[in-house]
């Protein structure tokens, strides 16, 4: 008789499992060193601000820069050179040029001040091109052919409707350049974002096809693990290796090679496989949010979602169980994470995705046969991205609805606290789901009329509580603990604008708009005055509604980069404008020129402001402090005094207003200037005596580092205010900023943190609502 094959001890089980959990961390912990090593040059460079000549290869798509026209893309270093001196480098670096942004995969050379990126993922330094970029090397073959393609899908869906316009690419090749301002908001709200942002779920629909059709050809193993393989390797090309895609095509790797060994295929060791190899090969990979935020969901769906369809199945059915468990435990697992970059929780990402998620199928399937037909049959390709439009309509018009219902997005505490509160109360929810199988004894007295079910349910639990006493109390105590923290951290700091309404008697507000500006001072009953509008987008006006302002005595914009002036539209919308104040510089050109014209469009008087301006607005005066039209920027190349290179001259020519409000608060608004800007500022009050220990400052450019510490002493405000988008790349606020503001004794608030932040005055105090 056959023997059964030796059984491995536990302890030599144990032991196998630690030998190769510290060969992992071996491998990471070296890679780390010889990254750092590599980046070094780099990270050494842009602390000091120094001019280099980078050369590299271009490592993503264009996308709008933050600050003027030109465009913004990734560069790969492999060459620096600094001070006479040339050495071999790596890391990614963000440029930004003006112009045509060069080929993906091309490698160029730039030259530019480096600036370093404070925590955060993504780039170790940014850079703004001095001059033009040169192209050292045209693409390969393969990043030519994949340009071409996503190029031609964005010229076949360009008759097709908005939505269908930046969707269909979106959903087929991640190219989200196009998605209406509206529907991206409303994806966000509803955690539909993963629909644009290719991983896990579209290389699933990819193979999952291509599986399909192997079988239908009756292919053998080997030919069916070489088509996956292949059309994996081109599909990860096609939608550009960003940090999910990888993680998605390394455990699909992973899959694979267990199919091909004819071995057994299991989710957890494929994603522990890919997860550890892609960090040793590049560990900075682990403070990319969409490294994580993969990785997370995918845990998610394989440890959570057959448990919880197995609790779900006997009240709704196996179908709507898994369908159900899926977002449940995607959202489970991201939540917490999440909440770093958006102190929010999206109460309707559940019934959302149940309803958008099988429009992702033929979504995903037609705009990828789009795409390939694109290049070569444009006019086949079109009606084929017309029926992919019908599917992302209707995953557009689900995330609309659901974005509408109030409540839709439940504010939440940011921080560590609100991380952990928010795991606290999954982790005692899923406890409380997956304690016991439900069997179907409870499904029967689920059906039972309500008094036997109430009788038996008591006997039940004097039963177990006899048995189980001690267990059972601990639970419940667990249970009520994290809905009681819940209460405390989400609840009770915002007892005084329930149900998230602004204060009746607020006097000064800043909007949450993102990362951008928008500052309200109050002038009566429903108007105020209205310094910036925020980016693109809805939230400044928005915030005006949820104000109540529906006259603007005096518009301010401080000066024309996109992230104050973009949301213009809305504000603008529904509401009477008396007049306008702008920035003295029209730069940058074509930002300035649509403001302008969105004014003029609106009957709205317009006039540059000039240092001394004043008058009263409703029950409010105000005064011009700074306009200098750019002449501080002049002397320093066009960069401002200060040598910052993000926002140009038009940083320095910021309209910077004093405001005194009816409730006896003195307000500063400062734009962004940087901190040549700001000295001289400081200078004039100096000179002038005005403007000396305020109570509210708008602190300058989101809280960036170049600040003046001769104007925070000034000022010394009572609140400072810091209007910032969190998870933003800029590493706004920084640490020194908040330190030098903190040093004069002035509270902060930051927008990130509290959303809308509202001040009001009571007797001598200044209070503040968030949210």
């Amino acid at each position: 008789m056959p023997r059964d094959p030796p059984r491995v001890g536990a302890a030599r089980l144990a032991t196998r499992h630690v030998v190769v959990a510290l060969a992992c961390l071996a491998a990471v912990s070296l890679a780390v060193h010889a990254q750092v090593a590599r980046q070094a040059p780099v990270r050494s460079l842009a602390g000091q601000g120094a001019h280099a000549e980078l050369v590299g290869r271009v490592v993503s798509e264009p996308r709008p820069a933050v600050f003027g026209d030109g465009e913004r893309w990734q560069l790969a270093v492999q060459h620096v050179t600094a001070r006479g001196t040339a050495s071999s480098a790596s890391g990614l670096v963000e440029v930004t040029a003006d112009g045509s942004a060069p080929r993906y995969g091309a490698t160029v050379a730039v030259s530019g001040v480096l600036r370093p990126v404070d925590g955060g993922d993504g780039p170790l330094a940014r850079l703004t091109a001095a001059g033009s970029v040169t192209e050292r090397a045209p693409p390969s073959a393969l990043p030519r052919v994949t340009h071409a393609m996503r190029s031609a899908l964005l010229d076949v869906t360009e008759p097709l409707s908005a939505q269908a316009r930046g969707l269909v690419p979106g959903v087929a090749v991640g190219d989200t350049s196009r998605v209406p301002e509206a529907v991206d908001e409303a994806m966000r709200v509803t955690s539909l974002t993963h629909v644009t942002a290719v991983s896990g779920g579209h290389f699933a629909i990819v193979v999952a096809a291509l599986t399909a059709l192997c079988a239908l050809a009756r292919a053998p193993r080997p030919v069916r693990v070489a088509v996956v393989a292949v059309a994996a390797g081109a599909f990860v090309l096609l939608v550009r290796p960003e940090p999910s895609v990888l993680r998605a095509a390394w455990t699909c790797a992973a899959a694979l090679l267990a199919l091909a060994l004819g071995r057994p295929s299991s989710g957890p060791p494929a994603l522990a496989a890919a997860a550890t190899v892609l960090l040793a090969v590049d560990p900075w990979l682990a403070r990319s949010y969409g490294f994580v935020l993969s990785c997370a969901a995918t845990a998610g769906l394989v440890l959570l979602a057959g448990p919880l369809a197995r609790r779900l199945a006997p009240w709704t059915g196996r179908p709507l169980a898994f369908a159900l468990a899926v977002p449940w435990a995607a959202q489970a697992a991201c939540g917490p994470v999440l909440l770093l970059l958006d102190p929010h929780v999206p109460v309707m990402s559940v019934p959302a995705n149940l309803l958008a998620t099988p429009a992702l199928v033929p979504a995903t399937v037609l705009g990828l046969v789009a795409t390939l037909l694109a290049l070569w049959a444009p006019g086949v390709a079109l009606p084929v991205a017309w029926l992919a439009g019908l599917a992302t309509g209707w995953i557009a018009g689900v995330a609309r609805t659901f974005a509408a219902v109030p409540g839709a997005r439940l504010p939440w505490p940011a921080g560590p606290l609100g991380v952990a509160a928010l795991t606290l109360l999954t982790v005692a929810t899923l406890a409380l789901v997956l304690r016991r199988p439900p069997g179907e004894g409870w499904r029967r007295e689920w059906r039972e009329v309500a008094p036997r079910a109430v009788r038996r349910v008591r006997r039940r639990v004097r039963r177990a509580a006899v048995r189980h006493g001690r267990a059972r109390t601990a639970m419940v105590a667990g249970i009520a603990g994290a809905a009681l923290l819940a209460v405390l951290v989400v609840a009770v700091p915002r007892l005084a604008g329930a149900g998230h309404t602004v204060p009746e008697d607020w006097q000064v507000a800043a909007c949450d708009v993102g990362q951008g500006d928008s500052l309200a001072v109050r002038t009566g009953p429903s108007s105020a005055v209205v310094v910036d509008v925020g980016p693109d987008g809805e939230a400044a006006g928005r915030c005006l509604d949820r104000l109540g302002v529906t006259t603007v005595d005096l518009l301010v914009l401080s000066h024309f980069h996109a992230d104050h002036v973009g949301g213009l539209a809305a504000v603008l919308r529904g509401r009477t404008v008396t007049s306008a104040l702008v920035s003295p510089l029209d730069e940058p050109a074509g930002q300035a020129e649509r403001a302008r014209s969105q004014l003029a469009a609106a009957g709205v008087t317009v006039r540059a402001a000039a240092v001394g301006d004043g008058g009263s607005a409703g029950s409010s005066t105000w005064q011009v402090l700074a306009a200098s039209g750019g002449s501080r920027a002049a002397g320093s190349g066009g960069r401002g005094d200060s040598g910052s290179d993000e926002g140009g001259g038009a940083n320095d020519a910021s309209v910077a207003l004093e405001l005194r409000t009816a409730g006896g608060l003195d307000v500063v608004a400062l734009g962004d200037l940087e901190e040549g800007g700001q000295d001289a500022l400081a200078a004039d009050l100096a000179a002038t005596g005005r403007a000396a220990d305020v109570d509210v400052v708008k602190m300058a450019h989101h809280g960036s580092r170049s600040q003046s510490a001769a104007l925070a002493e000034r000022l010394s405000p009572r609140v400072t205010l810091v209007s910032v988008g969190a998870g933003n790349t800029y590493g706004h606020p920084t640490d020194d900023a908040l330190a030098l503001y903190g040093s004069v004794g002035s509270a902060l608030v930051r927008t990130d943190q509290c959303g809308t932040a509202a001040l009001v005055v009571r007797g001598d105090e200044i209070g503040l609502a968030c949210g």
